[in-house]
């Protein structure tokens, strides 16, 4: 299984045109504001073997979306980062998490929000994955995380009564069903500057 790579005193983003292709890098730090650049990104949802899913709520002082509750965990794949190492990395600093079975459901997610007039503008592929062992959130980035029912989850995003980030209810849409059942898409269909 692929270790998480070694957390970045300093972490870039990578900056994307309308294609999907790299065109430069940024800092993290510096990228989300009034007018964010498109760029790379990455959601995951963290399944049980029970078929729950792991919901987070974002740690306060987060610069964007603070306190929302959303997916399991997002991200950014640094310059030249592949997006499965990016996915574990990510995983492992903000839950403490390791898993398996990850796949790629949604190659071509993209999606723009606005929120207190900090915008998020990303072309983000959506993954699943199977934890293994026990989570411990980090509470820098997240405030709390609960399992819920992936069936009773869906269903409350759907009808609109679950409270939930912009991109999470745009993605819930898209996924399947049953998420742990489907099948990988193809890597061949992410933007061209997340393909292997």
């Amino acid at each position: 299984m692929n270790q998480p790579t070694t957390t970045r005193a300093t972490e870039s983003v990578v900056l994307l045109d309308e294609d999907g292709r790299a065109i430069g890098e940024r800092d993290k730090s510096a990228v989300h504001h009034a007018d964010t650049p498109l760029h790379l990104a990455f959601s995951c949802y963290v399944f049980d073997g029970d078929g729950n899913v792991l919901v987070t709520q974002r740690a306060l002082h987060k610069q964007t979306w603070p306190g929302v509750w959303t997916n399991t965990c997002c991200g950014h794949p640094g310059p030249g980062e592949p997006m499965v190492d990016a996915v574990r990395r990510r995983l492992h600093q903000e839950l403490g998490a390791a898993v398996s079975d990850l796949r790629l459901l949604l190659p071509g997610f993209r999606y723009r929000a606005e929120l207190d007039g900090v915008v998020e503008n990303e072309m983000c592929p959506v993954f699943v994955a199977t934890v293994d062992g026990d989570v411990r959130p980090d509470p820098d980035e997240v405030a709390e995380a609960r399992w819920e029912p992936w069936t009773t989850f869906r269903a409350g995003v759907l009808d609109g009564t679950r409270e939930i980030s912009p991109w999470c209810r745009d993605q819930v849409a898209q996924l399947p069903a049953d998420p742990t059942s489907a099948p990988e898409a193809s890597y061949d269909e992410l933007p061209p500057a997340a393909r292997p």
